[in-house]
């Protein structure tokens, strides 16, 4: 294939095809290397952090695979002279690409824990080639960490791995730091293996591929210097992990939900730091599976640009989606995903063979991040279903990242490119609210939730004077959305379906006064007004505002809500194939303020709107 990435299949099934992947990965970089080695330049768009700070970053985030792929053996590569020169220069103050001074709450903090983790798994290649000089330059430099603020947040493993790697190579450390750090993140803990970013914050893929990366990476180094809390760390990613494997699909790819998507294949790197960690929630061979599988699947995307970089975006190159502190290094935080190459060359996990997912459940309930997860028969279409979060933050598309009814592995979701109108806005799975101008609301956080069996409710005002009552009824192909309007204004209200992807082949548009559905090559998704008003109306989308697919078509229905009480309910249809039928559409019926909801082969759901809190 040569070393420019491309979109076909690629081949992995022994330790040498990992590596090689690497390899691959790396080779297209070696260019960007500035002049001292200590930062790459991979492009122009910029972060909240300076370019000098952003050139490290692409540097420092090439070590989450350097470390493992030089760990277990003793070959050399290359590029690791390059980047030890770079070393070198970028913790001399007196070298012009010295790295700077950290101060509070920088990127800097977040780069240093890639040097912690190559002091604890390579120090005889990053530390003992070093003269005095240079490694009191390195200590010195990374010691910097414990006297400023990082954020209360997945932050705070940021010092604590730079410390256990300066305690590794006899250097002074902070162990203080260390205690109050691990005790602060204690209080993270919400139970079942999950955490959530922060005190009060989301539960998403921070929780795999940072909180337990770095707490699965803690207990395997530490298992013998703190064997408590290395066993609990254990132990909680063992229950995290019944759970987490319904966030991937059959054939590789996982649900795409919340911020970070950039760091695309990181989504596995749990998998990766279980197998490094020893610890097996499932066998050997399907946490392989699952980590090769996702791999494969990534490399089938167009996520790497002309030259072989890494772009920022999700299955293509996408700046609408990025988060703030994306900068064109950023990405290879994915590297992370390549932590197995760390064990030994006999280690059981390269014997061991491929095996697809366990049996997993059709529904599976999962209170911690508020979600009820559905799959269909085959397991190559996987649905989070969403009641929301009782807070939000500031983060770059909040709603769209983490409020949403729905995501999923076939449709994705979307973010809004600009503030005008449902084109603009690209609202699937989630109700927008106009006052008539064609500016619309979505639900940012939700006051109440609750996540049950049977639905999923959240209540939410988009204006001091609107009410609304949401519940979802979950399932696939087809689930049920009823709201329940309180309003003190006339308003435009719209409720998006899936976006299907307009890119692989024909696309079959069949709409009417009160359904449609978009029907492609791959995939079908459609919408139908059960109760209420509305009318079913084909949205499209501006291009790009699907992390999946560039352009789409939105199955909506769409509805005048005049003043007092409104009530609007949706049935909304996505499948993997081409093939639908109108036969299995679910019914519902309002009976005083109780609606019961019917699916074919199913028994009937009653939804009390005037229950407290949903329920």
């Amino acid at each position: 294939m040569g070393m420019v990435m491309s979109t076909e299949a690629v081949a992995i099934e022994t330790r040498d095809d990992l590596s090689g992947l690497l390899k691959r990965i790396f080779e297209p970089v070696k260019p960007y290397y500035s002049e001292g080695f200590a930062r790459l330049h991979f492009g122009n768009t910029g972060a909240v952090y300076p370019e000098a700070v952003a050139g490290f970053e692409g540097f420092s985030r090439m070590l989450w695979g350097l470390v493992p792929l030089l760990a277990s053996s003793d070959e050399t590569y290359a590029l690791w002279e390059r980047h030890l020169q770079g070393i070198k220069h970028g913790t001399n103050p007196q070298h012009p690409e010295y790295w700077g001074d950290v101060t509070d709450y920088d990127q800097r903090a977040v780069e240093m824990a890639a040097f912690g983790l190559a002091l604890l798994l390579i120090p005889e290649k990053v530390w003992e080639p070093l003269s005095s000089e240079e490694k009191e330059h390195l200590s010195r430099w990374l010691a910097k960490i414990n006297n400023v603020k990082v954020w209360d947040c997945n932050w705070l493993f940021f010092p604590v791995l730079v410390n256990l790697g300066l305690k590794r190579v006899g250097q002074p450390y902070d162990q203080q730091t260390i205690d109050e750090n691990l005790a602060r993140i204690e209080q993270f803990y919400v139970g079942n293996g999950w955490y959530t970013d922060g005190a009060g914050g989301h539960s998403d893929y921070y929780v795999p591929f940072a909180i337990h990366f770095y707490g699965l990476v803690y207990a395997k180094v530490m298992e013998n210097n703190d064997p408590v809390r290395s066993a609990s760390y254990k132990a909680r990613a063992v229950e995290f992990a019944q759970d987490f494997i319904y966030w991937f699909a059959a054939d590789g790819p996982a649900i795409p939900y919340g911020r970070s998507l950039t760091y695309r294949f990181a989504q596995a790197s749990f998998w990766s730091a279980a197998v490094f960690a020893g610890i097996q929630p499932f066998s050997l061979g399907e946490m392989k599976g699952l980590i090769f599988r996702h791999l494969r699947w990534w490399f089938q995307q167009p996520i790497f640009d002309s030259n072989g970089l890494l772009t920022i975006g999700y299955t293509y190159p996408n700046m609408v989606m990025a988060e703030n502190y994306n900068a064109p290094g950023s990405p290879y935080w994915a590297l992370k995903t390549f932590l197995p190459l760390a064990l030994d060359k006999d280690h059981p996990f390269w014997q061991v063979e491929e095996e697809p997912l366990p049996v997993l459940q059709k529904q599976a309930v999962q209170t911690e991040p508020h979600m009820v997860i559905c799959r269909d028969e085959r397991g190559q279409h996987v649905v989070a279903f969403n009641s929301g979060h009782p807070s939000s933050n500031e983060h770059t598309h909040t709603s769209a990242k983490y409020e949403k009814f729905a995501y999923s592995t076939v449709f994705g979701f979307s973010v809004p490119r600009a503030e005008w109108g449902l084109g603009q806005g690209a609202f699937d799975s989630m109700l927008a609210l106009s006052e008539g101008d064609n500016l619309y609301r979505v639900k940012r956080y939700g006051e109440e939730s609750s996540v049950r069996d049977q639905f999923l409710y959240a209540k939410w005002h988009p204006w001091q004077d609107v009410e609304v009552k949401t519940w979802i009824i979950p399932g696939v192909p087809w689930h049920v959305r009823i709201h329940r309007i309180e309003t003190s204004r006339v308003l435009d209200a719209a409720d998006g379906g899936f976006a299907l992807g307009l890119e692989h082949g024909e696309t079959e548009l069949l709409p009417d006064a009160t359904r449609c559905v978009a029907r492609g090559a791959t995939a079908a998704s459609g919408i139908v007004n059960l109760y209420g008003e509305g009318k079913a109306e084909l949205i499209f989308p501006n291009a790009n505002t699907n992390v999946l697919h560039p352009r789409t078509v939105l199955p909506t229905v769409k509805t005048r809500v005049n003043r007092g009480t409104a009530m609007l309910v949706s049935a909304v249809y996505g499948e993997v194939g081409d093939d639908y039928s109108w036969a299995t559409v679910p019914t519902v019926q309002v009976v005083g303020e109780t609606i019961i909801v019917s699916f074919p082969n199913r028994v009937p759901i009653e939804v009390n709107l005037g229950a407290i809190n949903g329920e």
